[in-house]
């Protein structure tokens, strides 16, 4: 372990200060500033001799979380560089992008604020890109066997990376112009800036995997010919179809997927719109009333972006009431908590409404939209409903429906969909022989960790239909709330 004391001597979480709003409002860098080692090594000693460490059971990866803390506080960045990777592809992505559910099962947490896991885990493997710890892993041997990856996502980059080292060779197909599927065009800069990306898809590319952008399965090359051509074939292609709202009004011009506002935004800031073909077109919010439906990390993004474009207001519409600050008895230590969060763009400004049921579109007589009608939300017979008689209209010249996916896009790939509109899958990922599902496409939409985890654990499973075993680390089950070995 960390110092024994450690959690008694620093009690106070501390994480590396954020740029101010003023001046992040004026970039899509990151928001964080350069930790302070010192800062770090504070930290990581908070990392208790718990016995039984939670936080193994709250991460889908199974991180090697006490052992990197110990390292880290020690000064071995090397060993903390092995144990990270030893269970996570890809720490640059999760340590920004996920909501660390490791810290929620912190033992520390039961009475004290959680060990800063999220960014230990981060400073490890910058600095260890930094020092040149972290290298291509060429497999040593070749089986002869081949298999195709559609989509570039976390889930797909870390089945491929796992598969290749495993020998096998791999070709991932990526229908965008570039590598990275959400990673790339769903996460705004400033949470995720896309040279993390670049830097590991180099390494990826020396150990020998392959990719191929700008093809889409179904369009380019038929999903029947890709199961004739490969020995093994892993879909994860996400979950990418939006959820709706049918109401009233819908059909104005200015209601757009939330999506559809923040890909073609990431790709003005890499400068190759022009390189796209049939993506989206770029919806500017300068000078605009914003309105923003649904919460979480998806409307979080959609503000910080509609900020940085200059949006006269930007307003976030959450139909359910505002959580609380700390933990409810309804979600108790180690569960993850439904609490009210900041995240760094709820600092740069906006409003956020609560028990707001949006009950219709309102439009000018030019047909764009100029409003949206909302309610109290009341709850009835287990339902969310509007109250009558508390309509009101907020003015909006942009709406942007942040409300999640229902799965992924099932036309073009020959696989059953199941009643929540992901595809069918059995306990080993197969949806078919030799035809495999991983990620969001299996499980619908998801956190990172989870799509990393899944890609990891359907590659062991492509491995063992290839070859007869595996060295890979044991499957992740859909049902697990945890890694389980």
């Amino acid at each position: 372990m960390a110092d024994p004391r450690g959690f008694l001597t620093t009690t106070e979480r501390e994480l590396p200060a954020r740029r101010p709003v003023p001046i992040r409002l004026m970039d899509y860098s990151e928001v964080y500033e350069k930790g302070d080692p010192a800062q770090l090594r504070r930290q990581a000693s908070r990392c208790m001799d718990c016995g039984v460490p939670f936080c193994h059971q709250g991460c889908p990866l199974g991180n090697l979380i006490p052992e990197f803390n110990d390292a880290m506080y020690r000064g071995e960045l090397s060993r903390a560089v092995e144990l990270l990777h030893a269970t996570n592809n890809f720490p640059e992505f999760t340590g920004r992008a996920c909501p660390a559910p490791c810290e929620n099962a912190c033992v520390l947490g039961i009475n004290q604020p959680a060990v800063t896991i999220k960014q230990v885990e981060v400073s490890i493997v910058d600095d260890g890109f930094a020092a040149g710890l972290i290298t291509p892993d060429v497999p040593d041997r070749i089986t002869g066997h081949t298999v195709a990856v559609i989509g570039s996502g976390p889930a797909g980059l870390a089945a491929a990376q796992q598969l290749t080292r495993a020998g096998h060779t791999v070709v991932v197909f990526e229908r965008e112009d570039h590598l990275g599927g959400l990673l790339r065009y769903g996460i705004p800069d400033f949470k995720l800036e896309k040279h993390h990306i670049d830097r590991r898809l180099t390494q990826m590319r020396a150990e020998g995997t392959r990719f191929e952008t700008g093809v889409e399965i179904g369009r380019d090359i038929d999903f029947a010919a890709l199961q004739t051509r490969f020995d093994a074939v892993l879909v994860a292609t996400g979950a990418t179809v939006p959820r709706d709202m049918e109401l009233s009004g819908r059909g104005l011009d200015g209601i757009e997927f939330a999506m559809d506002y923040l890909v073609p935004s990431n790709r003005a800031q890499a400068s190759d719109a022009a390189s796209a073909t049939d993506s989206a077109p770029f919806i500017d919010a300068a000078g605009k009333h914003v309105v923003i439906i649904g919460g979480g990390d998806t409307g979080a993004d959609r503000l910080g972006t509609a900020l940085r474009q200059g949006a006269a207001s930007v307003t976030t519409l959450a139909i359910g009431a505002q959580p609380p600050v700390d933990r409810g008895a309804d979600s108790p230590w180690p569960t993850v908590p439904r609490i009210f969060e900041v995240q760094s763009s709820h600092e740069e400004g906006g409003t956020r409404r609560y028990l707001a049921s949006t009950t219709r579109f309102v439009g000018d007589d030019s047909g764009k939209v100029s409003g949206i009608e909302v309610a109290q939300t009341q709850f009835a017979d287990g339902r969310r409903i509007p109250t009558p008689g508390t309509e009101h209209v907020i003015p909006a010249d942009l709406v942007l429906l942040a409300l999640g996916f229902s799965g992924p896009e099932t036309a073009q790939i020959d696989l059953d969909a199941g009643a929540g509109g992901a595809f069918e899958r059995a306990e080993d990922y197969a949806a078919q022989p030799g035809v495999f599902v991983a990620g969001d496409a299996g499980r619908g939409q998801s956190l990172i960790v989870w799509a990393i985890a899944e890609g990891r654990a359907a590659a062991a499973e492509v491995d063992r239909f290839l070859t007869g075993s595996t060295r890979l680390p044991a499957p992740v089950r859909p049902t697990d709330e945890g890694f389980k070995c």
